[in-house]
């Protein structure tokens, strides 16, 4: 799936999904350690293979729903970790597409919940695999190791539909 298709799904899904009240669950992450400390500093090292273990959790922004994103409001552990190799734990957003996934969005949550219009920009990273590995749709949690990237994807009105990418390794 090319950057345009990846967009078009990402603005579908902002646009259909329904969403709810609570804060949006967490999945499940093996051995996953504390999340990132109040002063904003990285949470610590936790390594799986090469990978830094994070969770949605560690790349959480402090703004208000709704506010415009200005590279300012990007933490010190976060802009710390462009660059890493890192493990995160979420769900692929569906597309029409179900196997030999070059590109996808791993979303925070399946959708059953807590998303919808104006969903958090920390709570989705596009994931671009690189050539020659692909990764294929499940209903269930998957994990996505590969290097984290901040790289804002714009909409046609100019406002941000995502601003974390993952240049993915393996999906498992």
């Amino acid at each position: 799936m090319d950057r345009s298709l990846a967009l078009l799904a990402l603005l579908g899904w902002l646009a259909t999904a329904a969403g709810c009240d609570g804060p949006a669950p967490q999945p499940p992450a093996a051995g996953a350690g504390p999340p990132a400390t109040e002063a904003g500093t990285p949470p610590p090292a936790r390594r799986t293979a090469g990978f830094r273990e994070i969770t949605f959790d560690d790349i959480k922004l402090e703004m208000e729903k709704g506010a415009p994103f200005t590279r300012e409001l990007l933490p010190e552990r976060v802009t710390a970790l462009a660059g890493t190799p890192v493990r995160i734990r979420g769900y692929i957003l569906p597309s029409f597409q179900q196997t030999g996934l070059t590109q996808f969005v791993l979303v925070r949550d399946n959708q059953e919940c807590c998303f919808g219009p104006g969903a958090a920009l920390h709570d989705c990273v596009v994931v671009r695999m690189r050539p020659g590995k692909t990764a294929a749709f499940s209903i269930r949690p998957v994990a996505v190791a590969g290097t984290f990237a901040i790289d804002e994807l714009r909409g046609p009105d100019g406002s941000h539909l995502a601003i974390y990418a993952l240049d993915g390794d393996e999906v498992k």
